[in-house]
């Protein structure tokens, strides 16, 4: 278990960096998060976090990759649901990287 710096608050994040509490999301948290993973947060990264959040929210789980890029397709269109366009936001994964910067736990199915 470790800590994550927000803002001068720890927030706890299990071995994988993943948040242990899902109610210390922050958008401060996710810049943190994103830069932990060397991801620059832009627009189109955004899209795929608060899609994910709100995935979340309605089913209570965060989805595998297969299931990702058929939401994101049916929700944003055919060209950002596709996993080359989601490899090239998050080139760890699409769903275990998203996933951590959205504050979810990891997929269910990611190593």
């Amino acid at each position: 278990m470790g800590a994550i710096d927000v803002a001068g608050k720890s927030i706890e994040v299990d071995e994988d960096g993943y948040l242990l509490n899902l109610g210390d999301w922050s958008k401060d948290a996710a810049e943190v998060l994103a830069k932990g993973e060397g991801i620059p947060l832009t627009e189109a990264h955004w899209e795929v976090v608060n899609f994910l959040r709100d995935y979340y929210d309605e089913y209570k789980i965060a989805p595998m990759i297969r299931i990702l890029t058929k939401e994101i397709g049916k929700k944003l269109g055919k060209e950002k649901g596709n996993t080359k366009y989601l490899y090239e936001l998050y080139p760890g994964g699409p769903a275990k990287q998203a996933c951590k910067i959205a504050g979810l736990p990891k997929p269910t199915g990611c190593v």
